[in-house]
């Protein structure tokens, strides 16, 4: 029975104590509320600078022109004016599309671009009055074209690829491996080749496939933009074969003996084109004339012909012996 009663008047002090705490939490969110709101109206009154993007695009393009610049597609601006102002162009539905017409701004062939006073005019037609520009990024809006004038041109790598110790380059492929490059008659006479973005691979083992950009080039558009770069690796092996030894500016009636006949020549190559390789792709020579300027007992040995991909090759012996005849 007490402890019955004790119960119940707990119950009571604590039902009481939590709606008196749950009371006045509710009044302190409400003033915390308020206040929050009364702070949010005076700051918003207050003059700011913000950056508002906005999209630009350039129309009315003749279906016989081809644009040959990367057009940025929007512009930074930087206003100034009320909180609430520049909140709509934030939060809001944002400012227009600003759209340009091409034949307005041409300055000369192939070249168009519209001033800093000139975007400014634009940009006033889809702002507030009360807002003012600070700044316009860019600060001009150029492009170039042409009427369809291109030339295929090759892809070549910009970077360096070297290879890990004990492998080599074997194989570097784009593609494609060709792209159609569009700009002035000038600057298509002035480009030989198209570069990739940089790229830049130490200690390569395994074969690598990546997706680069090409270079940008102003005033020049490449057609497709962007390739696919393959680069494959190979393992270098030390390998040898015997080759014939092979006279040099030899004058008639005399023939060049030399002991031995044959010599044998060590290289490097990659292993998987080892076995492409054959004696007859080398070539050694004793050059008569060096015998005729330095006489010697024996005559030198000079690696003159070497198949494709194959590095460092050298005679087992550099001088062997010889004897010249008359026919």
């Amino acid at each position: 029975m007490e402890h019955s009663i004790i119960q119940n008047i707990y119950t009571t002090v604590r039902n009481s104590f939590f709606n008196i705490v749950n009371k006045e939490f509710l009044i302190f969110l409400f003033f915390l509320a308020l206040s929050g709101a009364f702070w949010l109206m005076l700051a918003l009154n207050d003059t700011y600078e913000k950056e508002v993007k906005i999209p630009v695009r350039i129309v009315n393009i003749p279906k016989n022109v081809v644009v040959t610049s990367d057009i940025d597609d929007t512009l930074r601006v930087v206003l100034r004016d009320k909180g609430y102002t520049l909140c709509t162009y934030l939060y809001g539905d944002g400012i227009k599309r600003v759209n340009l017409p091409f034949g307005s701004y041409i300055k000369k062939k192939g070249y168009g671009v519209v001033s800093y006073s000139e975007l400014s005019k634009v940009i006033n037609l889809n702002i507030y009055s009360s807002s003012r520009i600070v700044s316009i990024k860019p600060e001009k809006f150029e492009y170039f074209y042409n009427y369809g004038m291109y030339k295929r041109m090759p892809v070549k790598l910009f970077g360096n690829i070297v290879p890990s110790a004990s492998y080599y380059l074997a194989k570097v492929e784009f593609s494609p491996s060709m792209v159609d490059v569009y700009g002035s008659q000038q600057m298509l006479d002035s480009i030989k080749c198209i570069y990739t973005e940089r790229l830049n691979i130490r200690n390569l083992k395994d074969t690598i496939v990546r997706n680069l950009d090409l270079m940008d080039i102003k005033g020049v558009k490449c057609v497709p933009s962007r390739v696919r770069i393959s680069v494959y690796p190979d393992v270098l092996t030390e390998e040898n074969v015997e080759v014939p030894i092979v006279a040099a500016n030899m004058p008639e009636g005399k023939v060049l003996r030399t002991f031995p006949s044959r010599v044998k020549v060590i290289f490097t190559v990659g292993a998987s084109i080892f076995r492409t390789i054959t004696p007859d792709k080398f070539k050694v020579v004793v050059d008569y004339n060096e015998i005729v300027d330095n006489p010697s007992e024996k005559c030198t040995l000079k690696v003159v012909s070497v198949p494709h991909g194959i590095r460092n090759a050298h005679t087992e012996v550099s001088q062997v012996d010889y004897l010249i005849e008359e026919q």
